[in-house]
């Protein structure tokens, strides 16, 4: 039993006091921001806590010097940075597509990869392979079998298109290849799979294969 002259205090008061002295114990050992050792790297540390770097690209055929955070994706360096906008941002997660460009001469997804890991890269945007009064062939061809419709994935679907007919010729075989060992050819499952990672939510894919088709020389 309690003896009347021992204090009750509550299981919440007791909650309380105990996080309050954690609290201080640990202000107490604290190191002041002014006496922590500077970063090791060569990099400026920005406001936001990461780190910024000088950063060299080949864009569309012309260098282009940039200073970014070191967790920059290629993506957000060439819309927020070069202002390339051609390059679209869809899901961010690599899922869709829409952000594909050729990085010396393979398409990667630029959603999914650091700036500052391509240092000195050939990068190919929707911009580089033609304009709308000097268009590429792949360009030319999604226009006549309109393989577009919003045309939000458009210029990831053309930058993947160019590269695919690229992989093909190269004899790089893909999922549904019968033969591992033999020339791929670019027949409408091949290229169904090749682009399989390049969602068109308006569903224009039957228009999107003839236009590769034309492109390639290629019936399928």
């Amino acid at each position: 039993m309690d003896s009347p002259t021992t204090p009750m205090i509550s299981r919440r008061d007791a909650l309380i006091v105990g996080a309050a002295t954690a609290a201080a114990v640990s202000a107490s050992n604290a190191t002041p921001a002014s006496a922590q050792p500077a970063p090791a790297s060569p990099t400026a540390a920005s406001a936001a806590g990461g780190f910024r770097t000088k950063l060299s690209l080949n864009v569309n055929g012309t260098a282009r010097a940039l200073d970014v955070d070191t967790r920059t994706t290629l993506l957000d360096a060439l819309r927020e940075h070069l202002q390339l906008t051609g390059t679209k941002k869809g899901c961010d997660h690599g899922q869709c597509g829409a952000c594909t460009v050729i990085v010396d001469g393979r398409r990667i997804n630029s959603c999914l990869t650091l700036a500052v890991m391509h240092e000195g890269a050939q990068v190919t945007t929707i911009e580089g392979l033609g304009t709308p009064q000097n268009m590429h062939p792949m360009q030319a061809a999604f226009v006549r079998h309109d393989g577009y419709q919003c045309g939000y994935c458009t210029p990831g679907q053309i930058c993947s298109a160019v590269a695919v007919i690229d992989e093909v010729r190269r004899g790089i075989p893909s999922h549904v290849s019968a033969d591992l060992t033999a020339r791929p050819t670019l027949s409408a499952e091949e290229l169904r799979e090749r682009m399989s990672g390049n969602i068109c939510r308006c569903g224009a894919y039957s228009n999107i294969v003839e236009a590769i088709t034309e492109v390639a020389g290629s019936k399928a």
